[in-house]
């Protein structure tokens, strides 16, 4: 079986949002649908890992904030790839508390919707929440961000406790057809991709980083040392040639 094929299927980008008591969590996934029309149902995949999942299991209620093309690296890294646990995610966050008391994060959503879970299915590292929709609003007319443009445009990489997640990640579109389409920056001959150990981020010279300051050419030595991963947060020390 070529596991890759499982690349090919399509998702969105969201933050799930879930509330325990006062407390608030969120985190990056890509696996929500709707799976009913009439009453509007939708479901989203989580792994029991994760923080957002225990609230979820004790409120029965969630938020899916849909985001949009513009959402910065920082943003997805801050809720994909950092524990709830640790930090407090909704510091510097715009953000609201829904009908049902779940947070919605404002911050690069074009959309948003709350739901109650009806229902939950055991899927081995992962629970299916299925949730009767209850609360639903369009914030702004923005492209969504699909996963194809997360990995494609973005950089982006899956997570360890993402559905998704393939030890065998192949390199991200993006970064192949930016290396193959776009000609050589005159003058710089040092175009080596570089990858962050922790996230798995791959640094594109010929994209750069416009999001970081870090204009596309630039090649990963000349980046100033107090540059960051733009996903995880990673200083350059945590980088390696691709090799």
């Amino acid at each position: 079986m070529d596991p890759k094929i499982l690349f090919k299927i399509s998702y969105g980008m969201y933050l799930l949002g879930a509330a325990q008591d006062a407390k608030l969590n969120a985190q990056v996934v890509n696996t929500v649908f709707q799976i009913t029309a009439d009453p509007p149902c939708i479901a989203v995949s989580v792994n029991k890992k994760n923080l957002t999942h225990e609230y979820i299991s004790a409120s029965k209620k969630f938020s899916v904030s849909m985001l949009d093309q513009a959402a910065p690296m920082e943003l997805i890294g801050k809720f994909g790839f950092k524990s709830g646990r640790e930090i407090d995610k909704f510091s510097g966050t715009k953000y609201k508390l829904g009908s049902t008391g779940a947070p919605v994060v404002l911050d690069n959503a074009l959309a948003y919707l709350e739901a109650e879970v009806i229902n939950q299915i055991d899927v081995a590292t992962h629970t299916i929440f299925i949730g009767k929709v209850v609360e639903a609003e369009i914030l702004n007319e923005a492209e969504p961000m699909t996963y194809a443009y997360y990995h494609a445009v973005k950089g982006g990489r899956s997570s360890q406790n993402a559905p998704t997640y393939q030890k065998i990640d192949v390199p991200a579109a993006g970064n192949i057809s930016a290396s193959v389409s776009q000609p050589a920056v005159k003058g710089k001959t040092n175009m080596q991709k570089y990858v962050c150990k922790v996230c798995g981020y791959v640094y594109d010279p010929v994209v750069g980083d416009p999001d970081g300051g870090v204009k596309p050419g630039t090649a990963f030595a000349d980046i100033p040392d107090t540059w960051v991963c733009p996903v995880c947060g990673a200083d350059k020390s945590q980088f390696e040639a691709q090799v």
